[in-house]
């Protein structure tokens, strides 16, 4: 899932992962952190779930992934759409 806060110059976005889902640690990596791995690790809240949030500029399109222990990458469901390898995020 995908929480947005657009500001004047930048939206924040939070990105979450369910419970449990994957049962190890994550991170998101896309076009914002160079698809570097562990750079926006996914932490630990309350309910169980998994959130990181990131600060990016506005008027953007960019590529995002969720990497998982394993190598395990896999997709928001919920983007703004898909390009046939990543997912996609409009800011």
């Amino acid at each position: 899932m995908l929480e947005r806060t657009r500001h004047k110059k930048h939206t924040k976005v939070t990105f979450i992962l369910p419970a449990g889902h994957p049962a190890r640690e994550a991170s998101v990596v896309g076009d914002f952190n160079d698809w570097q791995p562990g750079a926006h690790p996914l932490m630990p809240r309350p309910d169980g779930s998994r959130a990181v949030t990131v600060t990016l500029p506005v008027d953007q399109q960019l590529g995002f992934r969720y990497l998982a222990h394993d190598d395990c990458w896999f997709d928001e469901e919920d983007a703004d759409g898909h390009d046939g390898r990543n997912s996609l995020l409009h800011t």
